[in-house]
């Protein structure tokens, strides 16, 4: 289906996503306060339907379904179609097809839904930065609607997903980069960002891919950094309190690795003028999640264009102290932000 647009593999939520560009980016201190601490607050919904679905029993599958249906009128169909690819007028296919999945080993779906059911019993945790995520969000754009966040089971299928104000979340898709099902479903890379630590900054980062829209004339490499590394730059506002490499999906020793070699990665960037380049093999390799950027190194972590980008953004935030986030999330103009951050590591 065309309206849906799922976001299974995160690549674009790991634009991966405090208040202040220097807890972030640095882990220090505060630098400056753009979203005053006094807020109205909101509160994010947050549906389990994730426990009405493990709660299906496999001898009255039609039965608990048809109660699905009419308990989560909205939801199930996008569950259904968008999000499994099944036709949602065969009903009996998809109850058959639910049977083996509440009771399959081969594939481990009976464990990973026990497992589902332990790790996310409590979800407060998760409660807490959406609303503080969403509050700060409303704060900025009062105009944007809080979505409801439904919480599923997707049968390794899906991680987060965006529809008419709804934003699911696959559960299953976070249960530990050490979950051994996952090894059947996603290369090792991909696990880093498998845990749920990641599961607020995925949520916030699906929704603003879908409403910050991209805005420069120009489609060069530079361009689409700048543009990831305002929506970094943002999330890491909205979500303060989030570690950087955990908001772009790095581990800590990943992100110390870019800081470590920042400025070899600069001149090589700058040596080879990448940035100002439109081939969409190239913008990929440095955008795109992989094992490991093949144009700097084989070394570093994927999608350092990402990172590259965001450090910008935070550099020119820093040497312009008069701009506020509204101002930066509508400037379209990458060169302008790029001379102005005075960036040079």
């Amino acid at each position: 289906m065309e309206r849906f647009r799922r976001l299974g593999d995160k690549a674009i939520r790991r634009i991966g996503y405090g208040l202040l560009a220097a807890v972030v980016m640095y882990g220090c201190g505060h630098k400056y306060q753009y979203i005053p601490k006094d807020i109205e607050a909101v509160e994010v919904e947050i549906v389990r339907f994730d426990s009405a679905q493990l709660a299906v029993r496999p001898d009255s599958v039609r039965q608990d379904i048809e109660q699905l249906y009419t308990d989560y009128e909205e939801f199930m169909p996008i569950f259904v179609e968008g999000i499994l690819g099944l036709p949602t007028e065969d009903t009996a296919y998809f109850c058959e097809l639910y049977a083996d999945f509440l009771t399959d080993t081969l594939l481990g779906f009976a464990q990973t839904n026990a497992k589902v059911q332990s790790m996310f019993a409590n979800v407060d945790s998760l409660q807490d930065a959406l609303n503080e995520g969403f509050s700060r969000l409303h704060y900025l754009y009062p105009e944007w609607d809080i979505p409801s966040v439904y919480l599923f089971v997707s049968g390794f299928n899906s991680s987060v997903m965006y529809y008419e104000n709804i934003v699911g979340v696959g559960v299953d898709m976070y249960l530990g980069s050490d979950y051994p099902y996952y090894n059947q479903v996603v290369y090792d890379y991909q696990k880093q960002t498998m845990r749920k630590a990641c599961v607020a900054g995925d949520v916030l980062g699906t929704y603003l891919a879908y409403h910050i829209s991209y805005n420069s004339k120009y489609n060069r490499l530079l361009e689409q950094m700048i543009f990831r590394g305002k929506q970094l730059f943002l999330l890491g506002e909205l979500l303060p309190n989030e570690p950087a490499w955990e908001l772009i999906g790095y581990s800590k020793e990943q992100w110390d690795w870019c800081e470590m070699y920042e400025q070899a990665i600069w001149n090589r960037m700058m040596e080879k003028r990448d940035l100002f380049k439109t081939e969409s093999m190239l913008i990929n390799s440095y955008l795109n999640d992989g094992p490991f950027t093949a144009e700097i190194s084989q070394e570093s972590p994927g999608r350092l264009g990402l990172w590259v980008g965001w450090r910008i953004v935070d550099s020119y935030m820093t040497n312009n102290k008069d701009v506020t986030l509204i101002e930066l999330m509508s400037e379209g103009d990458a060169q302008k932000i790029l001379e102005q951050s005075y960036y040079k590591p």
